[in-house]
């Protein structure tokens, strides 16, 4: 068959005669022109990344056949086109997320970690083990993706882009997997302990040689599914830590199946001595249903946080010559005009430029009442609308999205380890050494004392101790804490936030915008020169003001005429704004600052929240109101209660501060510059208190750098959020008290893990080595203590 008029479907170029090379994508079969486009097409579609074929722009680089077999290496992954769907620049180095398969426990992730953080090229790499994915960030011109992949293959694990639809399918394999192991092990489990109950009463009965002999093989034959197919993870688990040179939990388990399972056969071929395959069947299986629960925790903790990519559209109508188009929503780039219907997704981050209706942010603020969106508002990628039509201008790409950075950050967060996780990954590694080194002391003992009960006393050594429950205590627990406080608008975007938050005992606030609503709206204009016209000066200000991201710039919006413009315009962050207009210097901010440009001393009115100077001349006072939050006494008054000291520290004037004498703050600092607030700040952490600063504005910048965690309205400017530790999305400041009770509760339930943990490891070995533990027993607490370390922290997500 001739395909000679036909292109390649992955690079565009002539398909020779006589080659037939199909690739099936999205269900229907597209031909290619070499063995090596057809091996990147099938690498493509085996990673879940086919929606790189239906919104690609341009056709791929065509391949040489020589290759394919690198493919198998990832090295499709370093196509620019296809990694710009799930790779983010970040201080000019590459930042991705990837998901790993075949990590059974917490000490996977630090191995991967360990290999990983060798690499001069990398970084810095977290791995979460209770969400099976991987924040990896490096030097894209020393290392390629594809390679980084390829080390985490060598060690034993499988490494690709994240994509949430793919995560959900990955789970729904894995959790295949294991009721397909279950169900064998199960079955053989019953038929092996029911010829175990003919071997016992055979003991009774002399039961003829042949038919003991018969039993046994059988019993033999039964048991070999168990200790290979349905315990063939801890064995790649052990095998891959053995290889990187580590010890990990898989390691004892390994040990004591195959020991058990090789005692047995002896016994059985050799006709000597006792066979406990019933013993090692039941072993297996309890160890498997222990693996099983745990991994439907961890996949239900690891779901939550994946949902949130659900909400990015594939697609988006685009307005080209005010016509519409359909294109990929990853093709959207800065200054794109969209229509977003009735019911549709928002497709970017942007802002509305023609209509109005109401959207549902309930994903990004965890507020289910819609919020009313009109022009010069703006809408966020992953929103619903609801009942108008919307244009909507973007204002970030894709991958720079609100929600895209909000999966990354929480990444990132969910990925931190304090110190006591970090402490105990140290130990949980020494303590698998400590086992073996145990087990093998407590096997020459009991074969000098009671030989017949030494190899089950060891094989209880070897399983009861595995500290599993000790590294799933921090990580559990921080991706639950995590995934709440998304789900309630509270995006935490540094790691240290849930450790350091529990130890803060002052709050440090920001007036405006932050206690008030930032609502402000124009009260009264003095004017000092009656030559100038009120209305014109107005639509000055606005034009001035529209430069500008502080709240009071939002009181002029009602009096912008885009006839009236204003040129050069700076923006000095905490004093004002100047520009010029038809040659005249017209600056407009703080009564102090504007005092310093005129020096007109005689100015006394301090009161107004706006000065207008022109030519260094003193034209108008203006006077702005604003009004307090309904819950910041109630918030104030709370953190009071629980021995927190409070301040406010504002740039705002006397007057405006004032208005907080009878608000439940320990000190009120007003017409403060960000030098000022930086100098309060530095004043507090030296007498010894932990500084949290809430804040939403430019000149807030300095002093989040300088506090413990910094706290950001959602309502703030974007140069507040960029620096801030945590974002309050739903705005509202109740939510502050709801970060401060979950940080304490993971702060709490970790420690609780680890106490759990450490009593059970502490407890048990001595009783294991004594022999008073079985290997049923053994088996039944490791998976128990697994198993309450995970369900004490899913009590986060309640």
């Amino acid at each position: 068959m001739s395909h000679a008029h036909q292109d390649c479907f992955h690079c565009g170029e002539p398909i020779p005669a006589g080659i037939h090379l199909p690739v099936e994508i999205e269900g229907k079969s597209h031909d290619m022109c070499c063995i090596g486009c057809q091996a990147v097409a099938q690498t493509i579609v085996a990673n879940g990344l086919q929606d790189y074929y239906r919104f690609r722009s341009e056709k791929g680089n065509k391949i040489d056949a020589s290759i394919p077999d690198a493919l198998k290496d990832h090295q499709f992954v370093d196509d620019e086109n296809l990694q710009s769907e799930f790779t983010f620049d970040v201080d000019n180095q590459k930042e991705t997320i990837v998901s790993i398969d075949g990590m059974s426990c917490a000490a996977c992730a630090w191995l991967i970690e360990k290999q990983l953080a060798s690499h001069q090229a990398i970084s810095k790499v977290q791995v979460n083990a209770t969400t099976q994915r991987a924040t990896i960030t490096w030097d894209n011109t020393q290392l390629k993706l594809s390679a980084i992949l390829k080390t985490i293959q060598r060690i034993g694990y499988q490494a690709s882009p994240f994509k949430a639809n793919q995560v959900e399918q990955s789970n729904k394999q894995q959790s295949k997997a294991f009721i397909r192991r279950l169900g064998v092990s199960g079955i053989l489990t019953m038929q092996v302990m029911m010829i175990a109950v003919g071997l016992y009463f055979g003991a009774f009965s002399d039961l003829a040689e042949h038919n003991l002999t018969y039993l046994r093989g059988t019993s033999f034959v039964l048991t070999l599914p168990i200790v290979t197919y349905g315990a063939l993870p801890f064995y790649t688990g052990a095998l891959s830590a053995l290889r990187a040179r580590r010890l990990s939990m898989d390691v004892p388990v390994s040990i004591a199946i195959i020991l058990a399972f090789c005692a047995s056969t002896w016994a059985t071929f050799t006709q000597t001595g006792e066979v406990y395959f019933e013993s090692l069947a039941m072993f297996t299986f309890l160890l498997l249903i222990g693996k099983f629960l745990e991994f439907r925790a961890r996949a239900h903790a690891a779901q939550a946080s994946a949902n949130l990519l659900k909400l990015m559209p594939l697609t988006a109508t685009i307005l080209v010559d005010d016509a519409e188009q359909v294109i990929s929503a990853k093709r959207l780039t800065v200054g794109d005009r969209i229509i977003v219907k009735p019911g549709e997704t928002v497709a970017g981050d942007g802002v509305v430029i023609y209509g109005q209706s109401s959207v549902d942010e309930s994903m990004l603020t965890g507020e289910h009442v819609p919020v009313h969106k009109s022009v010069g508002q703006s809408v966020f990628a992953g929103t619903v609308n609801g009942d108008g039509n919307l244009t909507v201008q973007i204002t970030q790409t894709s991958s720079d999205s609100f929600l895209t950075n909000l999966i990354r950050l929480s990444e990132k967060a969910q990925a931190h380890k304090p110190a006591i996780a970090q402490l105990s990954d140290k130990i949980a590694q020494y303590f698998v050494a400590i086992i073996l080194l145990t087990a093998i002391a407590t096997s020459i003992y009991w074969y000098q004392h009671m030989p017949s009960e030494a190899f089950w006393i060891t094989l209880s050594v070897l399983v009861a101790t595995c500290p599993c429950a000790l590294s799933l205590a921090t990580p559990t627990a921080l991706t639950c804490g995590t995934i709440r406080l998304n789900r309630d608008g509270i995006m935490i975007k540094s790691g240290h936030v849930l450790e350091t938050m529990p130890s803060v005992d002052c709050f440090a606030f920001d007036k405006t915008g932050t206690l008030t609503r930032g609502e402000f709206s124009l009260v009264d204009c003095k004017l000092f020169d009656q030559t100038i016209d009120k209305d014109h000066l107005l639509a000055t200000i606005a034009a001035m003001e529209s430069h500008s991201e502080h709240p009071i710039a939002k009181a002029f919006i009602d009096y912008r005429d885009f006839a009236v413009n204003v040129e050069q315009i700076t923006v000095v962050p905490g004093s004002g704004i100047r520009g010029y207009q038809d040659g005249n210097d017209i600056a407009i901010g703080k009564a102090s600052w504007i005092k310093s440009i005129t020096g007109a001393d005689n100015f006394e009115d301090d009161d107004a929240q706006v000065v207008v100077a022109i030519n260094n001349r003193l034209i108008a006072a203006l006077y702005l109101g604003d009004v307090i939050r309904n819950d910041s006494n109630d918030v104030l008054q709370t953190l009071n209660q629980k021995q927190n000291y409070t301040l406010m520290i504002s740039g705002d004037n006397k007057a405006g501060v004032e208005a907080f004498t009878g608000v439940a703050l320990d000190e009120l600092h007003h017409s403060c510059s960000a030098q000022d607030k930086l100098e309060i700040i530095e004043r507090q952490q030296k007498s010894g208190r932990t500084v949290a600063v809430v804040g939403d504005g430019v000149n807030d910048s300095p002093v989040f750098a300088q506090a413990h965690v910094a706290i950001a309205m959602g309502s703030g400017t974007e140069i507040a959020k960029s620096g801030a530790d945590v974002i309050l999305l739903n705005n509202k400041l109740t939510s502050l008290l709801d970060l401060l009770n979950t940080s304490k509760q993971t702060g709490q339930i970790i420690k609780q893990n680890f106490a759990w943990a450490f009593a059970y490891n502490t407890i048990v070995l001595p009783l294991a080595v004594c022999g008073f533990i079985t290997p049923y027993m053994a088996v039944l607490g490791m998976s128990a203590s697994s198993i309450i370390v995970v369900t004490n922290s899913l009590r986060l997500l309640k």
